[in-house]
């Protein structure tokens, strides 16, 4: 059974009682009637509970330990990949896999925070938290993709970027400020996605694209909510007032004009079904890159500078 989240606890008794029936169903006793009706109520309260989830829902949801990561959707929506590392100037950073491979046929550069499945690659993966050399290395790969006029896809899903001691000694903020300048030179088309966790500038260093993508359970923010209440309230009991208050879901972000699609997710979000989650992810990123087709560099990097430049802007200011 997968690990419940609060809001979730009326999904979980109902599973429980139809592992219960499943389990008491043999060649002599067939109760598959009422298996199927408790099926139904089941599928029926998960898109119930899932079609109202507020923002700080939204949150926990986001950060489901089952939840799909760069790793899966770059197996599953990727060929011949081939992981490119290192910045070239200090280290290897693995809170961001990258490397070429092919999407539907097209060559193309791949970035993505990693955050692990478990403790051990957690922990090797920092939680997906990288370091200055992390975006230093993404900052390489965007420039190699540039040269070969490849586009890039990119998958966001982190806290931010890691504040430690020997962060801030590296560079952590230059390296950020580079990504970003980097991004908007490229000549090359550039799509993100969100599919998790997408927080303050370790995110947005890797999503300054031409299209920005969001899983509909995930979220996107200047701060984490946690953040946002210690500074605010000064206890962390209020994080769930933060979410709320924030507007990062991707609802709000579509409505802001942040983000330009949210790819729908299986109800009960990715976690319950991550075949069919990173397949509409794919479809999603194929319409990406197919709007952008006939696009010649200049103009690639004139339309992603003023996206940029409008979100914010009252109607009518230039």
């Amino acid at each position: 059974m997968l690990p419940a989240l609060d809001f979730e606890k009326p999904i979980v008794e109902l599973e429980g009682k139809l592992n219960e029936l499943r389990s008491l169903s043999t060649g002599d006793i067939s109760i598959s009637d009422e298996i199927q009706k408790l099926e139904t109520k089941l599928d029926r309260l998960i898109k119930q509970i899932y079609s109202k989830l507020t923002g700080a829902q939204k949150v926990q949801v986001a950060r489901h330990p089952l939840r799909p990561r760069s790793v899966d959707y770059i197996a599953g929506l990727f060929t011949e990949f081939t992981p490119l590392a290192g910045d070239r100037r200090f280290a290897e950073d693995l809170a961001i896999t990258s490397g070429i491979g092919r999407f539907r046929g097209r060559s193309c550069v791949i970035l993505g925070h990693e955050r692990g499945h478990d403790t051990d690659t957690r922990i090797k993966h920092n939680f997906g938290m990288a370091r200055p050399e992390g975006y230093r290395k993404a900052d390489r790969l965007m420039m190699m993709a540039d040269r070969f006029k490849l586009p890039i896809i990119t998958f966001v899903d982190t806290m931010g970027a890691f504040a430690g001691k020997e962060s801030e000694e590296h560079g952590i903020s230059e390296a950020i400020a580079h990504c970003l300048e980097t991004s908007f030179r490229l000549e090359v088309p550039v799509i993100s996605l969100v599919i998790g966790e997408g927080g303050s500038g370790g995110a947005v260093a890797v999503a300054a694209a031409d299209r920005v993508l969001m899983m509909e359970h995930a979220y996107y923010s200047v701060i984490t909510p946690e953040g946002c209440a210690a500074i605010l309230w000064r206890s962390g009991a209020n994080a769930p007032d933060a979410a709320n208050a924030l507007k990062l879901t991707a609802q709000d972000l579509k409505e802001f004009g942040i983000i330009d699609e949210i790819v729908p997710e299986p109800f009960g979000g990715a976690h319950r079904r991550k075949a069919e989650a990173i397949a509409s992810a794919g479809d999603a990123i194929e319409r990406a890159l197919d709007s952008l087709r006939g696009l010649d560099g200049a103009q690639l990097k004139a339309r992603r500078r003023e996206k940029f430049l409008a979100i914010g802007r009252e109607p009518g200011l230039h």
